[in-house]
C-alpha cells in the first residue's frame, strides 16, 4: 500500500482518507522498527524545515526535531518571539518567505485558520502541530498506539471524557470516524462538540462503521470501552480563571479507576500530556493550594496503572511525524 502525499498539507485529518490515513499509519510502524533496529534513514539529507511554535511544548518540538533529524533534515525552531508573524510581517507574507526558504513548515498555535493561511500560501507542505480547533499529529500517535495495544482500529470504542468540544475531543472525533472507532463524547452538554462537525462526522461514519455518541452519563459513557481518552481541562493560553469553572463543570469526569473498571477488562487509558496527576508540578501545587485538589482529569491511581500507555503515545508522536514529513516531502 503506497500513496503520493508529495506537496501535501497537513491541516487536519478531514483533508485525509481513511486509506491514507492507514498509510501513514503503516509508514509509521515501518520507521518505528527502523529506530528500533538502528537501520539508518536518513532519505532526506539536504532538506530543511522551519517550526514555528506560538506555543510552548515538550513533545511537538522534540518529536518534529528527533524525526527530521533521523530523515537526515535540518531544522530551525521559531519559539514564541522567534518571528514576526502575525506582528510586523502577515501570515501570507511569513508563509511566502518561508516557503522559498524550507522544505517544509510546522505550526503550533491558535487558530486554524492562521496554519491554513500558511498552506495556502508557503508553496512547500505545512503540517499543523496544534491549533485551538485541532491536533491531527497527535491523533496519529494515538492511533498507532490503539493498534499495537488492542490489534487494531476498526470496531474499537474510544470514550473521550472532559471538555469534548477542545481540539481533541474534536480531532479524535474525526479520527474514529474516518478510522471506523466508535467514539463516545462523555461531557457536560455545555463542552460537546460542535453540532456542524458532529454531523460531518457521522456523515464520514456511516461509510466506515464507526458510530458518535455523545452523553453526560458517565456510567454509560465508559461501559465496556476498549480506550478511555481525557486531557487537561484549561488549554495553553487561557486565564487562570478558567480553572475555578471547568473543575466545577468538569470533576465528575475526572478518570478514576472506577471509570476503568466499568470499561473492557484489557481497556488502555491514553493522555495526549502533560498531565496534572499529581501535586509535583507548579501549576499542580497552585491548584492544589487553591481547590484542595490532588489531581485534576486523571487520578495518580489510573496514571501510573498497568492500565495507562501515555507514554507509549509520547513515542509514537516521533514515529508518525516522521511518517508524515517524509510522506509529503520525498
Amino acid at each position: 500500500m503506497a500513496f503520493n502525499l508529495k506537496g501535501r498539507n497537513l491541516l487536519t485529518l478531514l483533508d485525509f482518507t481513511t486509506e491514507e490515513i492507514k498509510y501513514l499509519l503503516q509508514l509509521s510502524q515501518e520507521f518505528k522498527t527502523m529506530k528500533r533496529l538502528g537501520i539508518a534513514h536518513d532519505t532526506l539529507k539536504g532538506k530543511n524545515i522551519a517550526l514555528i511554535f506560538e506555543k510552548d511544548s515538550t513533545r511537538t518540538r522534540c518529536a518534529f526535531e528527533t524525526a527530521a533529524f533521523d530523515l537526515g533534515m535540518h531544522v530551525t525552531y521559531l519559539g514564541p518571539t522567534g518571528s514576526q508573524m502575525g506582528k510586523k510581517e502577515s501570515i501570507k507574507d511569513t508563509a511566502r518567505v518561508l516557503g522559498r526558504m524550507y522544505d517544509g513548515i510546522e505550526y503550533r498555535g491558535f487558530a486554524q485558520s492562521i496554519v491554513e493561511e500558511l498552506g495556502a500560501y508557503a508553496g512547500v507542505p505545512v503540517w499543523n502541530g496544534l491549533t485551538t480547533e485541532y491536533h491531527p499529529t497527535q491523533i496519529l500517535a494515538d492511533f498507532l498506539t490503539i493498534q499495537e495495544k488492542r490489534g487494531s482500529l476498526q470496531g474499537q470504542t474510544l470514550a473521550f471524557l472532559g471538555d469534548a468540544s477542545n481540539n481533541m475531543g474534536n480531532s479524535l472525533m474525526i479520527g474514529s470516524a474516518k478510522m471506523g472507532l466508535h467514539f463516545r463524547a462523555v461531557a457536560p452538554q455545555a463542552v460537546w462538540p460542535a453540532a456542524a462537525l458532529v454531523e460531518k462526522c457521522k456523515n464520514i461514519a456511516r461509510k466506515t462503521g464507526a458510530t458518535i455518541t455523545l452523553t453526560d452519563d458517565v456510567q454509560a459513557g465508559t461501559k465496556d470501552a476498549d480506550v478511555i481518552y481525557t486531557d487537561v481541562w484549561v488549554s495553553m493560553g487561557e486565564p487562570k480563571e478558567m480553572w475555578e469553572k471547568r473543575i466545577a463543570l468538569l470533576t465528575a469526569y475526572r478518570v478514576t479507576m472506577d471509570m476503568m473498571e466499568n470499561a473492557k477488562d484489557e481497556a488502555i487509558f491514553m493522555h495526549c500530556l502533560p498531565a496534572f496527576h499529581n501535586l509535583e508540578t507548579e501549576i499542580g501545587r497552585d491548584i492544589g493550594d487553591v481547590f484542595g485538589l490532588d489531581c485534576m482529569e486523571v487520578s495518580e491511581e489510573v496514571f501510573e496503572s498497568d492500565y495507562s500507555v501515555v507514554f507509549d503515545q509520547s513515542e509514537n508522536r516521533m514515529h508518525t511525524i516522521k511518517a508524515v514529513m517524509y510522506a509529503t516531502l520525498l
